[in-house]
């Protein structure tokens, strides 16, 4: 449809004088009521404009059953009576420009409703900028900066390709370093930028992924409790300092991933929750409008302005601020009309299912605007369940995410590791399994957050043994991720071997890194990363059938397990034997795709790791005499809880 030139409508300033300044046309009103708006941070909220020659900022938001609108903040005194906004048609959205009020002024939308003389203040949905919590009120600014990443933005399709090393850090952003005085405060913007971008490099990570930056009232929600949609959170700095530290990671060669939250958002009343005096973003029924896992009110994704708006956040986060992928949070908790309920506490859909409709909708429809515009970058989605095709397309009948978190496996495997390696050999299927699976969804393998908070102590914690069986099969279970099909993600704090789990108001335990053992460990995930990167065998195929073999499934009773990993080049596989008991083997036989000398490229039982430097320092040369299928057979040395990695040597070395 052709858009019209925006119009102006007459909007009243201070003092009665009317201004013509509108930055929304009549297209506007009807794409956004239809529901096929998608960028509608550039008209609502709060935006610097003019009058002629006079300049001010521009107000817009979005309350239908409003019977007054007006802004308040510091430079009316809040004053509900003095900046009265008007209704732009039957559209629900008020408007109106207030002259000479520029960047950095304090605002927020007095709303009286319709039901029952309801008032109440609300921060701007679309406020880009907010006061540091527990205040909550809104801040004028704009996202100008001057971007230095052309280099990455250019190249970043690569880097974020299905057949791409991807290897992602997650971050908790005031956690992840504190400064040790100044009441040991988190870090800024600004101040993480060259820290975090040169351990990432130094670690050799390909992505980072940041915990929600979106403004939350509750630092102990980790940012999954949302209340500025539209603004990274002022506790480390402006928006144009969360542009530097995106722009800084980018100019270093990594990648920047976002959680976001559209399953649910607080109840705080400056929040979304009954906004207008009526359940506007959130279900009127609470069977289908609360949360009850986090009290928190679920989005009515069955509304047109509400999807615009959220869909709207999502391409703003690609576009103003240059991110490289969306991971999207609980989508299990969308999917499900049932989810968390019990029988009569939810309401089916039409057809009697479970299945919200309207949430399948909203998520297609979401990934479909997503890659339209940005089809260089990924969205994850954190889905729980075996929800059918959810990393594929949506003209397929996928839910078009570009890849999915295997849940599935993080849950079987580290069941599998906390065990006694003595009763491991009973277990044998919950290393197995998912190769059953492995390439119905394009997958990440999470070692996240969620796994080493509320008591589940950290990954160290969890292996079973000695300390130093803790460690070793800390190792092993990374270079058993590694070594998977998939793409990979762990949370801060797991590559040095952190102890003690994750607490949100700390920072990780880097003294530990006085100690050689937690160093060796550091030295094995950076080692892991090398490798993973360096060979196509361990990420071409990563989410294709194409690039993993079994050798060995059978020994259950040694608790080993064994593989090859493909690339898109025959001559390059990379063979894998892992050990989950502390008993070495010494002569240890398996079956090889191919002839000539084998060397070993990764132990994780190397003196450098930590480990007991049992392995195999020279070349093996391939026996003709075949096994577990295969024409050759290798015989190795097979460390105690340990997993190695061999390649066939190149002719001439």
């Amino acid at each position: 449809m052709t858009r019209k030139k925006e119009t102006q409508t007459s909007l009243k300033g201070a003092g009665g004088v009317s201004y013509e300044v509108t930055l929304l046309s009549d297209d506007d009103l009807y794409l956004f009521n239809e529901g096929s708006h998608y960028r509608l941070h550039e008209k609502l909220g709060a935006h610097p404009a003019s009058a002629g020659a006079e300049q001010g900022t521009y107000f817009a938001v979005w309350a239908p059953d409003a019977r007054q609108v007006s802004v308040v903040g510091d430079f009316n005194g809040w004053n509900s009576m003095s900046h009265l906004l008007r209704p732009r048609g039957q559209s629900g959205i008020w408007e109106g420009f207030i002259p000479k009020l520029g960047r950095g002024s304090l605002y927020k939308y007095h709303i009286v409703s319709r039901y029952k003389g309801y008032q109440v203040d609300k921060a701007d949905p679309f406020a880009i900028f907010t006061e540091i919590p527990p205040k909550t009120a809104c801040v004028t600014w704009d996202t100008e900066y001057s971007w230095g990443d052309s280099e990455w933005m250019t190249q970043r399709r690569s880097r974020n390709a299905l057949d791409a090393p991807i290897s992602v850090y997650e971050v908790h952003l005031g956690s992840w370093r504190r400064v040790p005085v100044e009441d040991y405060r988190s870090l800024s913007y600004r101040e993480l930028a060259p820290l975090l971008a040169d351990y990432v490099n130094k670690m050799g990570f390909t992505h980072v992924e940041f915990l929600p930056v979106m403004e939350h009232p509750f630092f102990g929600s980790w940012g999954y409790q949302i209340t500025g949609y539209f603004a990274p959170s002022s506790r480390y700095g402006t928006p144009q300092d969360f542009m530097y530290l995106v722009d800084y990671l980018h100019q270093q060669g990594i990648g920047v991933i976002l959680d976001w939250v559209p399953s649910h958002f607080p109840t705080d009343e400056h929040g979304l929750g009954f906004f207008d005096g009526t359940h506007l973003y959130e279900h009127a029924d609470m069977r289908k409008g609360f949360h009850p896992d986090w009290n928190s009110y679920i989005f009515n994704y069955g509304r047109n302005e509400v999807r615009n708006f959220l869909i709207s956040n999502a391409l703003y986060w690609l576009d103003k601020y240059h991110v490289d992928g969306l991971r999207v949070d609980a989508v299990a908790s969308v999917l499900y009309l049932d989810y968390s309920r019990k029988k009569g506490e939810w309401l089916p859909n039409k057809y009697g299912g479970r299945e919200n409709l309207e949430a399948l909708d909203f998520l297609r429809k979401l990934n479909e605007e997503i890659y339209l515009r940005f089809p260089d970058v990924q969205t994850v989605a954190e889905e729980s369940t075996a929800w059918p095709m959810v990393s594929r397309p949506t003209y397929l009948g996928g839910l078009g995410f570009g890849m999915k978190w295997d849940m599935g496996w993080m849950h079987d495997t580290l069941q599998y590791m906390r065990r006694n390696p003595v009763y491991r050999k009973y277990h044998h299927n919950d290393l197995t399994f998912r190769m059953l699976y492995a390439f119905s969804e394009n997958f990440i393998l999470p070692l996240s957050h969620d796994e080493v908070v509320y008591g589940k102590g950290s990954l160290l914690g969890k292996m079973p043994g000695d300390d130093w069986q803790k460690l070793a099969n800390l190792r092993l279970l990374f270079g058993y991720m590694y070594a998977q099909s998939a793409k990979k993600l762990l949370f801060m704090g797991g590559e040095f071997g952190q102890w003690s789990e994750w607490h949100h108001d700390g920072s990780l335990d880097w003294y530990l890194l006085d100690y050689d053992r937690h160093v060796a460990v550091q030295h094995w995930v950076q080692a892991l990363n090398r490798v993973y990167r360096s060979e196509p065998a361990l990420h071409e195929f990563d989410c294709e059938q194409a690039g993993f073999e079994w050798i060995d499934t059978s020994d259950a009773m040694q608790s080993t397990i064994s593989f090859i990993r493909r690339g898109k080049s025959d001559d390059t596989p990379v063979l894998v034997v892992c050990n989950f008991t502390p008993t070495m083997h010494t002569r240890y036989q398996i079956g090889a795709p191919c002839g000539g000398r084998w060397v070993e490229i990764l132990n994780s039982d190397a003196v450098a790791y930590g480990g007991s430097g049992q392995g195999n320092p020279k070349s093996i040369k391939a026996s003709a005499q075949g096994c577990h299928g295969r024409p050759y057979s290798l015989t190795i040395t097979l460390p105690p809880l340990a997993i190695v990695f061999f390649k066939p040597r190149k002719r001439g070395k």
